[in-house]
């Protein structure tokens, strides 16, 4: 087993809207240029040296899709570890249900929202397919 010399910690959120018994959960898509590019993701980003990870996603939901949130609208959920080539990945995962302002693909190539039963539709990092599992046991 090779040694891994970096862990690269991330933080995603998975937006959610419409009704508890029927959620709809926001995808975004990697844009051209980046590694998987066309892929379906999970809105979030690099944790900054010296950051929390909900204070990371309070920043990157800003960034990304230019919506506010709050550190009491962010619940943990599950967390992704995921060795990559060069790298491993550790990232816990958000629910949030509530945010101020209109989601908007400021970063991404598109933004879809997704029923639990066709989020297998979508291409994703191999980081995030997994998590796939536990929205679909959330409802």
């Amino acid at each position: 087993m090779t040694a891994i010399t970096e862990i690269t910690d991330v933080a995603a959120a998975v937006l959610l809207r419409g009704e508890p018994a029927a959620p709809e959960f926001l995808l975004a898509q990697r844009p051209p240029g980046k590694v998987y590019a066309g892929y379906w993701e999970f809105p979030g980003g690099k944790v900054e040296a010296g950051e929390t990870p909900e204070q990371c996603l309070i920043r990157e939901l800003g960034e990304e899709l230019g919506i506010k949130a709050t550190h009491a609208c962010l619940a943990p959920f599950v967390f992704a570890s995921h060795t990559y080539e060069d790298f491993h990945l550790l990232m816990p995962l958000y629910l949030l249900r509530r945010w101020e302002g209109m989601v908007t693909a400021k970063e991404h190539s598109g933004l879809a929202w997704v029923k639990p039963a066709k989020l297998t539709d979508y291409p994703m990092p191999p980081a995030d397919a997994p998590l796939i599992a536990w929205l679909r046991d959330l409802v």
